[in-house]
């Protein structure tokens, strides 16, 4: 069995045509056209149904389970994340989309690399931005996925190649925090009475190191900094760490503008993964956005999506949206 997110997400799957013949043989690839494609597979279950006879007495004997224990077709990890979130309950906050549907939300599973997952009632086509995908996530809606090639990734490489990273890693194991926390503190003690993000007036950063995949598409972009001085020191490494985090925080603009102009209509996101952790990122992502940002109590996600699948699979629940 394949799970229907997969096939259709990174392989040109569609749920109305199957297998496009043509587009394998144009890559010459003809030999997976054979036998109705055995060699990929040719049964295509959705997100959550049960798949086959449930676990196998192999696997059950490896993982200490019961024999024949409920197993659900899966879901891409960004996607498990995405289900994990994007449907939380937020009665009773005054956010925008509370009394919307949950096409007003913008899923962001963020780390070494991040995704955005909006669902739409209808397809639609984002310059730059994967999809639409019918049922990839969320069934009977479709999905589009933007996303940036390095973020979490990106932050890392930038504070640990700066000059004064020992200096960094020193001052925050004596203080016994990490050293993001560390850096996040800093930035307050240097602002003085402005807003944080206003320390970066002369710094900017072009986020792209690694290509940019939305909305520009660019694999061979590469990244930029603008504003350097001759100074070494502890406030500049600061300083960069956040223009950087700025820098992808715009880069989300740029997709949900991309979005938005399509026919989205998002107001509110969703955070989920390890940058949403970091209380900077987030607050940056607020700010530059415009729209609140939700964080949910459970902080893995993307294990809420595959237990979601799991849920549905077993038959307890008799769909992934109820």
């Amino acid at each position: 069995s394949r799970s229907l997110c997969t096939v259709m997400c990174k392989w040109t799957y569609t749920s109305d045509g199957g297998w496009d013949d043509s587009f394998w043989k144009m890559i010459g690839l003809e030999d997976l056209v054979k036998d109705k494609y055995e060699k990929i597979g040719n049964h295509v279950l959705s997100p959550g149904e049960s798949v086959g006879k449930g676990l196998t007495p192999e696997a059950a004997k490896d993982l200490g389970l019961p024999e024949g224990i409920p197993v659900a077709a899966s879901l891409i990890d960004a996607h498990a994340g995405g289900l994990g979130v994007i449907g939380a309950d937020v009665k009773g906050h005054n956010l925008p989309c509370e009394k919307q549907p949950i096409t007003a939300r913008l899923a962001m599973i963020c780390g070494t690399s991040s995704c955005h997952m909006g669902v739409s009632e209808t397809p639609i086509f984002v310059p730059g931005v994967w999809g639409p995908y019918f049922s990839a996530m969320v069934p009977g809606l479709w999905l589009n996925e933007g996303g940036q090639s390095a973020t979490g990734k990106l932050i890392d490489h930038v504070v640990r190649g700066h000059v004064a990273f020992p200096e960094l890693q020193s001052k925050a194991a004596a203080s016994a925090h990490s050293i993001y926390t560390y850096l996040n503190s800093h930035l307050d003690l240097i602002k003085k009475s402005l807003p944080v993000g206003f320390l970066t007036v002369d710094l900017h950063v072009w986020p792209d190191f690694h290509g940019n995949r939305s909305p520009l598409t660019d694999l061979t972009l590469k990244g930029m900094v603008v504003g350097l001085t001759l100074s070494r020191g502890l406030d500049e490494l600061a300083l960069i760490y956040l223009a950087t985090i700025q820098a992808i925080a715009l880069g989300t603009r740029h997709i949900l503008e991309a979005m938005q102009a399509a026919g989205h209509h998002i107001n509110t996101l969703f955070l989920c993964g390890g940058l949403s952790k970091n209380p900077l990122f987030v607050q940056m992502h607020a700010d530059i956005t415009g729209k609140p940002v939700v964080l949910s109590k459970e902080v893995e996600s993307v294990l809420v999506g595959a237990a979601i699948l799991g849920a549905c699979a077993s038959g307890d629940f008799g769909s992934i949206q109820v």
